[in-house]
C-alpha cells in the first residue's frame, strides 16, 4: 500500500484518557473494519510520563478508506473512558509530504523545483548575447538632453 493510500485509511483519534491502550483502541475501532495498525505515540516528558504513559491521541490504521471513514462517522464525538474523543481523517505529516514549506530537504533539491526553474542552454545564451549588446557608455544616446524646456517645433 502507497503511504497516500495508508494515510487515506488512517483516522487520528484524539483526547484520550490516560487509562487507554493499544488494545482498548482496536477494540474499540474493531466494528467497523480490519485494522492494519494502532500508533499511540508514548509521552517523552519524564516529569509527566507517570501520569500519562501517551501524548493523549493516536492513530488507528485501517486495512480499506471505507472502514476510516465509517469509523470517523460513528465514533467522532463519542465517549471512552469518561472523555468525549475527537476522530477525524488523518493528515499527512509534513515531512511526508516533502515539498514545500515544512519539508525537511531543501527547495532547490527537490524534484519538482529543478524542472520548473531549470535555465535551458538556448535562454542562458540568449541571456548572455544581451547582456554583452549592451552599450559601453552609459551616457551614449543622451546628446541634446542637456536643453531644459519645450522641443521647438
Amino acid at each position: 500500500m502507497t503511504d497516500s493510500a495508508r494515510w487515506k485509511a488512517t483516522v487520528y483519534v484524539g483526547g484520550l484518557a490516560p487509562q487507554v491502550t493499544v488494545t482498548t483502541l482496536q477494540e474499540a475501532f474493531l466494528p467497523f473494519g480490519e485494522i492494519a495498525d494502532v500508533s499511540l505515540p508514548r509521552n517523552e516528558n519524564p516529569h509527566t510520563a507517570a501520569a500519562e504513559p501517551h501524548r493523549g491521541f493516536a492513530y488507528v490504521e485501517f486495512e480499506d478508506p471505507e472502514d476510516a471513514r465509517e469509523a470517523v462517522d460513528n465514533m467522532d464525538q463519542a465517549e471512552l473512558f469518561g472523555r468525549v474523543i475527537k476522530v477525524s481523517a488523518a493528515k499527512a505529516p509534513k515531512s511526508t509530504a516533502g515539498a514545500g514549506l515544512g519539508a525537511k530537504t531543501a527547495v532547490w533539491e527537490q524534484e519538482g523545483w529543478l524542472a520548473e526553474h531549470a535555465v535551458s542552454e538556448e535562454d542562458r545564451l540568449a541571456a548572455e548575447q544581451a547582456q554583452n549588446a549592451r552599450p559601453e557608455d552609459p551616457m551614449q544616446g543622451l546628446e541634446g538632453l542637456d536643453v531644459a524646456g519645450p522641443k521647438p517645433e
